[in-house]
């Protein structure tokens, strides 16, 4: 847009002179994900109703949004040099610089994309109302700065699942706006499940008369049992068309769909169309329930010839250089029992089914290869050798990509630890129901996408990292963005903030203020900000706990009665001593208002506080609670969540705990319990032993395992004692046909309560 800039001062100084009383002077309240250097200078440049712009066919895309949002909140744009993109060969592609001076708005980028980043920016310094109808306000008064700023990590995404539940296009489009308002770059978009397949193939129409339509889906949790159904059929899929407009509309806002076509695994959908591309090629029906199903793909010539004519029109309407082609959770059960299979595996020399699923990674490699395009895979495609151009997405835990980047291969970090936001988020009992876990906001911040084990060379090797959203519980778009969202800031920020910028404790309070935004955009966030957190501490055998509030400048009270705290309840404004069992209950408050809900905590007093305790093995880092003396608080964990601050989770170990008081006591039980969620690979232990002092022999409790929490109470003849060792087996490897089948089982153990 060319200017005429005395036209435009002419109108700007006309419109000043008429209307100056109606100013808002906006206050910066922060920035997400936060910028890497913000200086701040002294005045403000004056934006009124009408503004000059100008940009360059270079900026065409991030202008054509600057424009186009400016105009939506009532803003006309004339010809002037208000607002001023200006090409920086200097900076990289992804970088940019915005200042904003008393006189002009100046956007510096070396591409069209480092613009449209800094025009996010320029956005969030505007008030919410800019993303609707703005106020009746003449004027507003922007503060001047200088903003420069360029990302951490090249790879910055989501993730969205619509296998398992399906989402509308207008839907698609605004998950792909909010990533780029946060500067994300990358939309993996799962298309096929063993529930749903949802990707248009001209060639192959049976994929949507058939695979993409179940005739039920489960009611409740997978652990539910026995399984309930709602008996109402569900289904549909993208027609191409709707792909091609969604493609180019991320592309405007330079977002990469990458999209994943699930192999040889996760593919039952496909079969039950298309029968013969499994092992047995009997009829089998679209999955109605969740988990991992036997029915994968026959590595034989047919499959391939499928496979490839399904890529063919994938790549038709995915421009990006990367196909996301699965490779997890691929039971080889019928793989075992197929004659074909183990005749190929004789014929090309491999040495079990795990190099037969390297093969068929790497055949498919090989050919997205040959038309330009690379593949990424779950951390599973390491199995059996990895395939030689793979990208690794390692999602159990780190090793995947630790074993990945000392390969010299890309790898995206997205652990269950830190990104699946499927998980829990809040401890209180009244959040959704999820798949499990624990994820709060706060985790997901301190995610580090750069393993410490690996070296300054490996670490290149890291691409960056991503949210994942999985929908087995998330059946409408609301939900989705419950979940996805504050937690995608807090991810936006994982990835572009360099570490030394990030500060937890401030970017609560800009959360704060962007939920204000989101508000205005209608987006349905978990607002968990004004929940407190609590622990128990013990110190010289005196119990005390503690109360934290994520918000600031506000009170707590609380009541030890069971009562629901008004503001007649007790201030807290130390420790709370804590000399028997109590239920203790609080809320934040705002003056004499009362913010977010309850919170509640059950305090089991028992003889365990204040003893010494260690465990021959450390817990998992990323589920490591409150470490070993989290045992033994007097805190019971989440009846939900199995990585909350009071679970401690142990993969594939054996463990024993040991428990030492001052002097000798009187002990006549020891309870505990186990999580038992087979559907994240989590197995009750079998059995308990316990010994007492120095004694070598070691009784032995077997465990029933039935139910999602397995309760374990051992009763004995009361005795003095003062050392109390309790060892844990692990359950071993998860059985053929379960979730997992063949890797290690966690064990997660919850509060050692000894009376």
């Amino acid at each position: 847009m060319k200017a005429k800039p005395l036209l435009s001062l002419f109108f700007l100084f006309t419109f000043l002179m008429n209307c100056s009383h109606e100013v808002e002077q906006i206050e910066l309240k922060g920035i997400i994900p936060q910028p890497n250097s913000l200086i701040k200078a002294e005045g403000y440049f004056r934006m009124g109703r009408g503004i000059g712009m100008e940009f360059g066919e270079e900026f065409k895309e991030s202008g054509a949004f600057l424009s186009e949002f400016l105009e939506s909140a009532g803003i006309s744009l004339m010809e002037g040099t208000d607002m001023v993109f200006v090409k920086d060969d200097a900076l990289k592609t992804e970088a940019y610089e915005l200042e904003i001076n008393p006189n002009q708005i100046l956007i510096r980028a070396g591409s069209d994309r480092g613009a449209f980043y800094a025009v996010q920016t320029l956005r969030q310094i505007l008030p919410p109302d800019f993303e609707g109808s703005l106020r009746d306000i003449e004027f507003y008064e922007l503060p001047c700065l200088k903003i420069s700023d360029a990302p951490e990590f090249d790879y910055r995404g989501m993730h969205l699942d619509v296998g398992r539940h399906m989402f509308s296009v207008n839907f698609i489009k605004e998950y792909i706006d909010a990533l780029a308002m946060l500067k994300m770059n990358t939309f993996h978009w799962h298309l096929t499940e063993d529930q749903g397949w949802r990707i248009e193939i001209k060639k192959y129409p049976k994929l949507q008369e058939v695979a993409a339509f179940r005739k039920q889906t489960l009611v409740g949790h997978y652990s539910d049992q026995p399984h309930q159904f709602d008996g109402l059929p569900y289904g549909g899929y993208y027609t191409q068309e709707e792909i091609k407009d969604i493609v180019a509309y991320a592309q405007a806002r330079f977002v990469t769909i990458i999209p994943e076509i699930e192999m040889p695994g996760h593919s039952q959908a496909a079969i039950a169309a298309y029968p013969e591309l499994g092992c047995t090629e009997e009829p089998v029906e679209v999955a109605t329930k969740w988990g991992v199903f036997e029915h994968i793909y026959c590595p034989r010539e047919e499959t391939f010839t499928f496979l490839e004519n399904v890529l063919d029109e994938v790549m038709e309407l995915f421009p990006g250089e990367y196909i996301h082609i699965g490779g997890d959770e691929a039971p080889k059960k019928q793989w075992r029992e197929c004659q074909e299979c183990q005749e190929l595996i004789k014929r090309e020399g491999l040495a079990d089914e795990d190099e037969l699923q390297n093969y068929f990674i790497t055949r498919i490699e090989h050919y997205l290869n040959s038309k330009g395009r690379q593949i990424i895979g779950w951390d599973e495609i390491l199995e059996g050798g990895l395939a030689p151009n793979a990208t690794v997405m390692s999602w159990r835990g780190t090793s995947g990509a630790v074993a990945a980047a000392r390969q010299h291969h890309q790898v995206v970090m997205t652990p269950t630890s830190h990104c699946y936001f499927d998980y829990y988020q809040s401890e209180n009992e009244t959040e959704p129901l999820a798949i499990g876990g624990f994820l709060p906001l706060e985790k997901v911040y301190d995610f580090n996408p750069i393993p410490d084990e690996l070296t300054k060379e490996e670490a290149q090797y890291v691409w960056g990292a991503q949210g994942n959203v999985w929908t087995e519980y998330m059946p409408t778009a609301e939900q989705v963005e419950y979940m996805a969202f504050p937690r995608m800031l807090a991810m936006s920020e994982v990835v572009w903030t360099n570490p030394d910028q990030k500060d937890y404790d401030d970017f609560v309070k800009r959360v704060e203020q962007f939920n204000k935004r989101l508000d205005v955009l209608d987006i349905n966030y978990a607002n968990h900000l004004y929940e407190l957190n609590g622990q128990m501490k013990v110190e010289e055998s005196k119990a005390f706990y503690e109360l934290e509030s994520l918000s600031q400048g506000k009170t707590i009270r609380y009541t030890l009665d069971g009562s629901d705290p008004d503001m007649k309840a007790n201030l807290y404004e130390s420790p709370i001593p804590i000399t028997e069992s109590v239920t203790l209950k609080a809320r934040v408050f705002e003056g004499e208002e009362s913010l977010g809900d309850v919170f509640e905590q059950e305090i089991n007093y028992h003889k365990g506080l204040g003893t010494k305790i260690r465990i021959d093995k450390s817990a998992h880092k990323a589920y490591s609670g409150s470490g070993a003396v989290g045992l033994i608080n007097g805190i019971s964990g989440s009846d939900k969540r199995y990585g909350d601050k009071e679970w401690l989770g142990f993969w594939g170990e054996d463990i024993t705990i040991t428990i030492e008081f001052e002097e000798e006591t009187l002990v006549n039980s020891i309870s505990t319990r186990f999580h038992n969620g087979n559907g994240q690979w989590i197995y009750s232990p079998r059995k308990v032993l316990i010994s007492f002092d120095e004694d070598s022999y070691f009784k032995e409790y077997s465990i029933n395992s039935e139910g999602i929490l397995v309760d374990f109470d051992a009763e004995f003849q009361e005795q003095k004692v003062k050392k109390i060792e309790i060892k844990i087996p692990n359950y071993g490897a998860i059985p053929e046909g379960n979730q997992g089948a063949g890797n290690k089982a966690w064990t997660f153990i919850d509060e050692l309560i000894i009376n």
